[in-house]
């Protein structure tokens, strides 16, 4: 039996929907009975990565685990506790969403994403390790609200480029990774089939939504600034801000062709991407 870790987030969430797409068994967990869904034939846990007890009894009779976790400060002590309560429970293999940048970046996200990836290679058990590059739905997220009000987005990317991926094709990578011995001990860098500017991002964004939509370059005080003023905390910000320097520094921008290797299809170009939620792009689209 396959658990699936984060089901109610953006990863977690797509692994779940392609599992329950092909049929095969698996569980869900879910933080509290409030973020799982009603009852669709689906076998929900609940449990928290800081409970251990909970952990141990989520993982009752599984073999194999999607381990995911929202970018949060505690990353690495919660998806250590995970590891610990596999190791205890007899699990066989983990299937870890961890980062782009993982490899070779010592800040950020990426830099706790490498402590849990090394925490798991000393475990003795089973890996696959997968490093997606930025999400296509984070362009939803993230920008398209004041795309919708302002007709404009913001970020300190320069003339960065970024290698989108649809997150639902890491899912179906995940989905192979899962249910296949064919990929024990690999890691994948996960990339889209192609790398945009953010001014390329923006007229692509036109086109889709049939409107003007403009990419304001900031520096990067003032985008600290800006998110600061939106009482984000300020780790996050710093942590943001350095996953940015990132993309800035010239990485993040390879375009290949792994995950189609992987998934026996291309996967998802940002053009489909953007048309398919075009709307969301809209003035009065009704989005939050």
């Amino acid at each position: 039996m396959i658990l699936v870790t984060g089901a109610s987030g953006t990863v977690g969430g797509a692994v779940a929907a392609e599992l329950a797409g092909s049929k095969v068994p698996f569980r869900a967990l879910y933080r509290s009975q409030a973020d799982a869904p009603a009852a669709r034939g689906i076998d929900v846990v609940i449990a928290d990565f800081a409970d251990k007890p909970s952990l141990d009894r989520a993982l009752q009779n599984i073999d194999t685990v999607f381990l995911v976790c929202s970018p949060v400060r505690e990353l690495v002590e919660l998806e250590s506790n995970m590891i610990e309560a596999a190791e205890r429970a007899g699990v066989e293999r983990v299937v870890l969403n961890s980062a782009l940048g993982a490899g070779d970046y010592s800040k950020s996200f990426p830099s706790w994403h490498r402590k849990v990836e090394d925490k798991l290679k000393a475990s003795g058990l089973e890996y696959t390790i997968l490093r997606p590059n930025s999400f296509m739905q984070n362009v939803l997220a993230y920008y398209a609200p004041t795309i919708r009000t302002q007709g404009a987005f913001y970020a300190a990317m320069g003339n960065a480029r970024v290698s989108y991926i649809d997150v639902r094709d890491v899912a179906a990578v995940a989905a192979r990774a899962l249910t296949s011995r064919e990929h024990v001990g690999e890691t994948y860098e996960l990339n889209g089939p192609e790398a945009v500017t953010y001014s390329e991002l923006a007229r692509r964004i036109s086109r889709a939504a049939g409107r003007e939509v403009q990419y304001a370059d900031l520096l990067v005080e003032q985008q600290r600034q800006a998110m600061l003023s939106q009482h984000m905390p300020e780790w996050q910000v710093t942590a943001l801000l350095d996953l940015q320097a990132y993309y800035t520094g010239g990485q993040g921008g390879d375009a290949d062709r792994v995950i189609q290797r992987i998934i026996g299809r291309p996967p998802r170009g940002l053009d489909d991407f953007l048309a398919e939620f075009a709307d969301r792009f809209r003035a009065g689209s009704g989005q939050t």
